[in-house]
């Protein structure tokens, strides 16, 4: 396996568990706040959070005379990863007022088998053992997330939407991430989240001063952490990887999200779910082992 590889790995990993841990900021920040404006003031946080970072390295490139991807397809993806973003956010979070949290899971990792699919059309070869590694991860997320029948209701279908633009997502950075500046695309996908969300959240909700005040611990952890720190960890962790490798990685945010209930908040785990974890586990090792003919041409190499 290589280096880059491994540290892709490990970047992703982070991020998968910062969104695991959000789980909770999101779900009190909901209490203060509608989801167009929740979604609206994390993304627009995460853009400013990222901002400095942005200025600081460009004068660092320009005086050290570093080559930089152009601007215009840095814009261009930041705008498409943005739109994206939002609205598989928007999707999830209102899909999460109709059904329960179990589904609302299960239905929103379906992403990790989407995404293969969707690479066949765009022409990417899969090997075998993703397959199995997704079929893995499902049945684990499966056990981890369901505690009732599997029935689409309006909830059901408004996260099944999000568990397919999130697939998108995925496949839209694997696209322009190697093509641009990752701190750079992140942030413009944030801004460019915020600005969206904020504009529907004027148009459909009242966001009111006193909401944004009361749930600012949950809303800077979401925006500084889950979005300024872990999406950006995605789009740089995603370079070296495989689209479907990196969502098995980060279908890993379902598991840390119920570890951290079981630590944080006392909630216990149940033999099925620690099961679940497992199976997810076992998935997201096996699609990093090394290919079996990878492996014999470096020993008729050797």
């Amino acid at each position: 396996m290589k280096k880059k590889s491994i540290t892709s790995s490990l970047l992703l990993l982070l991020a998968a568990t910062i969104w695991g841990v959000a789980f909770v900021a999101q779900s009190v920040g909901m209490d203060y706040m509608g989801p167009l404006s929740f979604n609206g003031a994390r993304f627009l946080l995460g853009g400013m959070v990222l901002l400095p970072l942005v200025l600081f390295r460009r004068k660092k490139d320009k005086d050290r005379s570093v080559w930089r991807a152009g601007v215009s397809i840095t814009l261009k993806g930041g705008i498409c990863c943005g739109m994206v973003l939002g609205a598989a956010s928007l999707s999830q979070q209102i899909g999460i007022m109709y059904t329960t949290v179990g589904k609302a899971g299960f239905i929103t990792t379906l992403y990790i088998i989407i995404v293969p699919v969707m690479g066949i059309f765009l022409k990417k070869r899969v090997s075998g053992k993703v397959w199995i590694g997704a079929a893995l991860a499902a049945i684990g997320m499966y056990l981890l997330c369901m505690n009732e029948k599997l029935a689409l209701s309006r909830g059901d279908a408004y996260v099944f939407v999000c568990a397919v633009l999130f697939a998108v997502h995925i496949l839209v950075i694997d696209y322009f991430s190697p093509k641009a500046d990752g701190v750079e695309l992140s942030c413009i996908q944030f801004f460019t989240a915020g600005i969206v969300s904020g504009i529907l959240a004027f148009v459909f909700e009242k966001p009111e001063i006193s909401g944004l005040i009361n749930g600012i611990v949950p809303l800077a952890y979401a925006g500084i952490m889950s979005c300024g720190v872990a999406y950006t960890l995605q789009i740089i962790g995603q370079k070296d990887l495989d689209p479907t490798v990196a969502s098995l990685i980060l279908s890993m945010e379902s598991v840390v999200s119920m570890l951290a209930g079981w630590v944080i908040l006392g909630q216990s785990l149940s033999r099925k779910e620690l099961l679940g974890c497992a199976l997810v586990f076992g998935a997201v090792i096996l699609v990093q082992l090394p290919d079996r003919k990878r492996i014999e041409g470096k020993v008729q190499a050797e």
